[in-house]
């Protein structure tokens, strides 16, 4: 079963993300992944941290000649900012920060400095996840999957752009030549205008965010446990981002103000196409954003999820001293006013990441070639089924 795990501290040494189940002879695109990692980087809205990091993948384990051994990978980020050890610029955090795991932490693992919690909980960690998540997507691309994710709004500004694989290319460039990863120019503005205010009166912004998975055969995933269907698996998958609140699949939460005939998408036989992932089987629409039953239909599969604003605040929020009780305002680390660029890239790999563990568990095997034999053999099995 195709698996990870990330370990460090937002100021430790390194990042570690320890990769299991890819089967051997898959070619490691270490220039995409480092890709990715540098547009977690990026984004308006940032803080100094990145300025400090230039993020690279090392690959430690599991690789031979650039190409999967079959045994763990072991990905490392190490940390410029590697300071976890001096107690002078890493000082005791006693004033938590509302909306931080801060206080929570303190009681957990009873004590009054909040350091210890802060350092595991940051979001530097999903640079680990973004490795890990873009060394599955070089795994999905070889069987024709593309994942593409942006920001698709924040406060009052949003926009809902048509994901295909026409329009693809397109939307892929004006996305990166947007300073917030919105492929909408308007829109892009729009955000970037709230960040810049929440910067001048010291506050922060959240926003949507989205990922669309394009070439997804149907049947990844199961309807036979509740925690193995594939739509439970990308929803925990999304709220493991820190500050994310909530999530979607296709229509998500519109769903509660329509009427069944509204929501369900008709399916259609186009002989055609039977050659494309979804076999013939086409909808005029994907409400359900390309899961029914906890697998895939063939359609595209649609997330969007929510992060919430930043809860470090440069003017600070009522809090309380841990070591006094008294009233205070909550301490500042150095901090970003908007991550929701980041945010975009980190919900695409993660969202990745479960497709192709899904891809592995339905046509898995010990080798590429053995999992490129059993997929085109089910596919065929399939067309054949359906006279295709």
């Amino acid at each position: 079963m195709l698996s990870y795990r990330t370990a460090g501290e937002s100021h430790g040494p390194t990042l570690l993300a320890l990769v299991e189940g890819l089967p051997s002879g898959l070619a490691v695109d270490t220039a995409f992944i480092d890709a990715e990692l540098a547009r977690r980087q990026g984004g308006y809205g940032r803080g100094g941290r990145q300025r400090i990091e230039t993020d690279v993948v090392r690959v430690l384990t599991g690789v031979r000649a650039g190409v999967t051994l079959g045994s763990p990978v072991a990905l490392e980020v190490p940390n410029k900012d590697n300071r976890l050890d001096d107690a002078a610029k890493t000082p005791p955090v006693t004033r938590p920060r509302p909306g931080h795991a801060d206080l929570a932490g303190s009681i957990k693992w009873l004590t009054t400095d909040c350091r210890g919690t802060l350092e595991r909980a940051s979001a530097r960690e999903t640079a680990a996840r973004v490795a890990a998540g873009a060394l599955a997507r070089v795994f999905l691309r070889e069987f024709g999957i593309e994942v593409f994710g942006f920001v698709s709004g924040a406060i009052d500004a949003t926009c809902d752009p048509e994901v295909s694989p026409a329009t693809l290319p397109e939307l892929r460039a004006a996305r990166d030549a947007s300073e917030v990863y919105c492929p909408d120019a308007e829109t892009s503005a729009r955000i970037i205008e709230h960040i810049h205010r929440a910067k001048v009166e010291k506050d922060t912004v959240g926003g949507r965010v989205e990922a669309h998975i394009l070439g997804v055969p149907p049947g990844l995933g199961t309807c036979v446990q509740w925690q193995d269907r594939l739509d439970s698996r990308i929803a925990a998958a999304v709220m493991g981002i820190q500050a994310f609140k909530a999530v979607e699949l296709g229509m998500g939460a519109d769903c509660a103000w329509h009427f069944g005939s509204q929501v369900h998408d008709p399916i259609e036989y186009d002989a055609a196409r039977a050659a494309e992932s979804h076999l013939g089987f086409v909808r005029p629409t994907n409400n359900a954003g390309g899961l029914e039953g906890g697998m895939t239909n063939g359609m595209p599969i649609v997330v969007r999820g929510t992060m919430k604003p930043i809860s470090t605040l440069l003017r600070g929020m009522p809090s309380v001293d841990l070591s006094t009780h008294e009233a205070v305002q909550s301490q500042y680390e150095r901090s970003d006013v908007s991550a929701v660029a980041a945010a975009s890239v980190v919900m695409e790999n993660v969202v990745a990441f479960e497709v192709a563990r899904a891809f592995l568990e339905k046509f898995g095997g010990d080798s590429m070639a053995e999992v490129r034999a059993h997929f085109d053999a089910t596919m065929r099995m399939a067309r054949g089924m359906h006279g295709a």
